[in-house]
């Protein structure tokens, strides 16, 4: 069934439906980890990507989206970049960190999710704002539960950054529904107040996606038209995960375990299989 404001509800075998594509996205994203190192190459990450999703039957879901179409499998984004990062020749090196964004069609359903990974050894500073954008995303999940409103992870998201320290939380992209499409409708903002937007309630689907730097929030679109930078050049990490809200609890979707280990040390219902 749909709910309002454009918003589609799954019902549980729907969700059920889902778990396939986010699996896929989740092994991909355990392969491109373990295949980050200095001297790798973005695009020879990206290879890796299409690759491993194609091999299990699944489709890319970025290759060819939107306008102007984005031309790989993979977000890459490394350093100073937010999201968006285009793959190609650029070859890591150590102490960079790059933030890898991934989504995958199976049977019609999207997963999508993004992981922040240090190449070799990064700064400490670094390293604590990989943990903080990860801890937050979390944080996010946490407050996705009945009755509370898509505020309320907004709110749960800037609450746990601002905690920790002088970090930016990017405003101008935001989490989204998920399902039948990559990018549906509600927004998923990471600053905001509590009880404001859509209700949550079961069969809602989202792509929940804190993306927190070193420095200043302001971003800026480079000529390539997807590419998003900071404006002050500070770091940037960025995680992501789709959940989908069920009448036990919470699935991440695009977690291996269906996000039963993290929830369950925050005390929350999971509903992972």
């Amino acid at each position: 069934m749909w709910g309002d404001r454009g918003i589609e509800l799954k019902t549980p075998a729907q969700i059920e439906q889902m778990r396939p594509a986010g699996l896929l996205v989740a092994q991909t994203l355990a392969a491109l980890r373990d295949a980050v190192r200095p001297g790798v190459s973005t695009a020879e990450l990206d290879a890796l990507a299409e690759s491993t999703i194609r091999g299990a039957g699944g489709v890319p879901s970025f290759k060819g989206y939107s306008e102007p179409p984005f031309p790989a499998t993979i977000c890459a984004s490394v350093n100073d970049e937010v999201v968006h990062g285009i793959p190609g020749n650029r070859v890591l090196q150590d102490g960079d960190v790059i933030s890898i964004d991934c989504g995958a069609v199976v049977d019609g359903w999207h997963g999508d999710a993004a992981v922040s990974v240090p190449v070799g050894k990064v700064a400490p500073a670094v390293e604590e704002l990989l943990r903080v954008t990860e801890d937050a995303l979390w944080a996010g999940i946490a407050a996705f539960r009945a009755g509370a409103r898509v505020g309320d992870i907004s709110h749960a998201v800037e609450t746990h950054v601002r905690a920790q320290g002088a970090y930016g939380v990017v405003e101008d992209y935001t989490g989204h529904g998920i399902g039948s499409a990559m990018h549906m409708p509600p927004d998923v903002p990471n600053v905001g107040r509590p009880r404001r937007g859509p209700r949550l309630v079961p069969g809602l689907a989202l792509a929940i996606e804190p993306m927190v730097v070193l420095g200043s929030p302001r971003t800026a679109l480079l000529d390539d038209e997807w590419t998003v930078v900071t404006a002050d050049g500070s770091w940037a990490a960025h995680a992501e995960h789709t959940c989908a809200l069920t009448e036990d609890g919470v699935w991440v979707l695009t977690a291996l375990d269906g996000g039963a280990e993290r929830l369950g040390a925050l005390g929350v219902p999971c509903a992972a299989e």
